[in-house]
């Protein structure tokens, strides 16, 4: 098997040849590959050459395309700061007030050119990758976190516990999905074969588990729809401990769940095993930037002993992987999956 095809296999419940590896390390490869994150985000070509150099050097099986959190609320009018060498962030609301929701014009984020450049980055790496490389085509934001960016995450907080501006927040959820969709259905037309978003905010570590199942679930739902009806398998990201609603996300219908560290990976086990993909879940910072190589292997090696009854596991880190991760702590996390000393 190559890389393309243990990761498919994962994702259609059958055992892959060894465990598959798809590396959350967008901003790790720009600084491997010598750009900042300005000039790393400001080229397809520069996305493009990230990846496939840091595939050269760690030979992983899947490359998940990212940039940062803050494309598509900077396409629908959100004021973003653009950093030398971090990535891009929100720099204050888009709408002052919660009621201006109607004021919004309709979405169009494919005429955006940050947009238009993660799109050309993906497709550059689909036409080099082939059949060789599974491309995961990450989708920045799902409707509840691109609603907190929107009104600002404080804001948007305020906003859910006011009972009168309920409709004002369907209203914006409703928005956000369709600037979802929009970007799902761009990032599918590059032939990427995996989709995927991150919620974060929606985790119960911000709101309550009562709040993500009214406010974040069912718009979530609606993007995995989306994804399946283009073809493609959807992965949802949440980061914090995510225990509490890990029922309801596999009720979302994604294909996969990418999870941090903090979510317990014996939990995760039980009620993905049979239906789910777990992606992840190495602590990201404590373990692989600043742990030593060892630390690494034995916190791979017991993910991998959990996981080992099913088929329907990738390893990766629990979120992003820091730009100062060393890389002989990546060369020791895949030889440990490898079986190789």
């Amino acid at each position: 098997m190559n890389g393309y095809q243990r990761v498919e296999a994962a994702f259609q419940g059958r055992w892959p040849d060894r465990v598959p590896i798809m590396l959350h390390n967008f901003m790790l490869a720009a600084r491997e590959a010598g750009y900042t994150m300005a000039s790393y985000r400001e080229k397809p070509e520069h996305i493009a050459r990230s990846f496939i150099r840091a595939v050269e050097t760690y030979q992983y099986d899947g490359v998940l395309v990212d940039v940062d959190t803050a494309t598509l609320a900077g396409a629908v009018g959100v004021p973003v700061e653009l950093p030398e060498d971090e990535p891009a962030r929100c720099a204050g609301p888009l709408l002052q007030r919660l009621e201006q929701v109607d004021q919004l014009p309709p979405p169009d984020v494919g005429r955006d050119p940050r947009v238009q450049i993660w799109i050309e980055a993906t497709r550059q790496l689909v036409q080099y990758f082939g059949g060789e490389i599974y491309l995961r085509g990450n989708c920045d934001q799902a409707p509840f976190s691109l609603a907190s960016m929107i009104r600002t995450p404080a804001a948007w907080m305020m906003d859910l516990l006011e009972p009168e501006l309920e409709p004002y927040v369907f209203a914006l959820l409703e928005y956000c999905t369709e600037v979802g969709r929009q970007f799902l259905s761009l990032m599918a037309e590059t032939g990427a074969p995996l989709l995927s978003s991150g919620d974060s905010p929606a985790g119960p570590e911000i709101v309550s588990p009562t709040f993500y199942r009214r406010f974040a679930l069912p718009f979530e739902k609606r993007l995995v729809d989306h994804a399946h009806q283009l073809g493609c398998p959807y992965v949802l990201h949440i980061c914090g401990r995510t225990d509490p609603i890990l029922d309801d996300m596999v009720a979302s219908g994604a294909d996969g769940l990418e999870l941090d560290y903090k979510t317990d990976i014996h939990t995760a086990h039980d009620k993905m095993r049979e239906s789910t993909v777990f992606l992840g879940n190495l602590d990201p910072s404590a373990v692989l930037a600043h742990g030593g190589p060892e630390d690494v292997a034995v916190a791979t090696r017991a993910v991998l002993e959990t996981f080992a009854d099913t088929p329907r596991f990738v390893l990766n880190a629990g979120c992003a992987i820091p730009p100062t991760t060393p890389p002989e702590n990546l060369h020791a996390m895949i030889r440990t999956a490898r079986g190789l000393r």
